[in-house]
């Protein structure tokens, strides 16, 4: 689970990780006069759950009360990356002397968390591991020995600090490394950690993603209203029909049962050169509803442009999978091209009720995949 910046800023407050003062507000009103209580130039943040909300005009700054109210009124209601925003967070401007970037997360090759800082902050840190790895500082956090304070101060230090300002920046790193192990994160950032003009360290920018499984600890974070989790259509469909399903930025839909299945069809399809559109896994014993329910969250989705069905049927019976594609059909037109591999129980049935409907189905994964990928590439013809 991500939450907003404005809850993991309340999180690290909590453990005495410096943040800037700053409120929730919903409405216009409230943002004028949370603007007049800090009384100094703010910043208003969009509250949405993506990456990026700066250079996408999400965060504006301004330099009193007037001018927040207008920020609030332009942002409120409108849409940043495809996301409308609900909230916004009025914020003390901090004055930047620099920007540092510095994260707690896990480290699945080497099974086990992960500090990692560089002196370079406000970056995609990703692209500066790739371009420039020197100007990367990692340390890994044994699983029984923890962060230690001398790791700690090891980071600060060859983050260019000394004495009194390492000394702080180290207490701020072992603050972060509790907030991660206690919410059991997957990934507790700042970025940017800043230095202030007055040679102070200031958390401007949180993040904070509660591993799943674990959020029967944290039931605080499980009481949202779907909307206010600020997912995409699609998503907040899936959940309440409880099914399996992720957003990606591609346009092929990929239904199938089985999360592995899944996952080893989004490669299939990247093998062959195309760009998944989505991870749904219907999971197992899938009825006829489930699938045309499936195939109504996967078809809403302006970018699909083909849809691969990929079922391996052990619970989960063909027939019923078939029905239920023909149930869609009959819902909403299946006006897309589809790609279907049907194998397993009643694999028999479920191809003679689909060939009947006149809807061809390949036994070969591969063969699939690589169709799918034709398809997209001659234009869905």
């Amino acid at each position: 689970m991500r939450l907003f910046e404005y809850e993991a800023k309340q999180v690290f407050a909590k453990y005495g990780l410096p943040t800037p003062r700053g409120f929730l507000a919903k409405t216009v009103k409230e943002a004028r006069e949370f603007a007049s209580l800090i009384n100094a130039p703010v910043a208003v943040k969009s509250q949405i759950l993506v990456a990026g909300r700066a250079k996408a005009g999400g965060i504006l700054f301004v330099d009193s009360p007037a001018e927040a109210e207008k920020a609030a009124k332009q942002l409120l209601g409108s849409e940043v990356k495809g996301v409308k925003v609900l909230s916004v967070w009025i914020e003390e401007k901090i004055a930047i002397k620099k920007e540092l970037y510095f994260s707690i997360t896990v480290d699945r090759a080497n099974r086990c968390y992960v500090a990692v800082a560089s002196a370079e902050g406000g970056v995609d840190i990703e692209e500066l591991a790739r371009t420039s790895p020197e100007k990367i500082v990692k340390v890994l956090i044994d699983p029984v020995y923890g962060f230690r304070l001398y790791h700690a101060r090891r980071i600060a230090k060859k983050l260019g600090y000394a004495e009194n300002q390492m000394t702080e920046l180290a207490s701020i790193f072992l603050k972060h490394f509790r907030v991660a192990m206690d919410f059991d994160a997957e990934l507790a950032e700042m970025n940017p950690l800043v230095e202030t003009t007055d040679g102070k360290f200031m958390a401007a920018d949180t993040r904070l993603i509660i591993d799943d499984n674990a959020l029967f600890r944290h039931q605080e974070f499980t009481s949202r209203p779907m909307e206010e989790a600020e997912l995409t259509p699609q998503e907040l469909q899936a959940q309440k029909t409880g099914l399996a399903y992720v957003k990606l930025d591609g346009d092929v839909g990929i239904i199938g049962n089985g999360a592995g299945l899944v996952m080893a069809t989004l490669d299939a399809i990247q093998l062959y050169g195309g760009r998944p559109a989505n991870f749904l896994d219907v999971g197992g014993g899938a009825s006829a509803d489930m699938m045309a329910g499936a195939l109504d969250i996967v078809l809403s989705d302006p970018n699909v442009k083909v849809v691969f069905i990929n079922i391996l049927g052990g619970i989960t019976r063909c027939d019923e999978v078939a029905n239920g594609i023909l149930e869609a059909q009959k819902r909403v037109g299946l006006a897309k091209p589809m790609v279907i591999r049907l194998v397993g129980t009643n694999e028999e049935e479920g191809r003679r009720v689909l060939v009947d409907a006149g809807i061809h189905v390949l036994d070969s994964m591969e063969e699939a995949a690589q169709k799918t990928v034709e398809l997209i590439k001659s234009g869905g013809d």
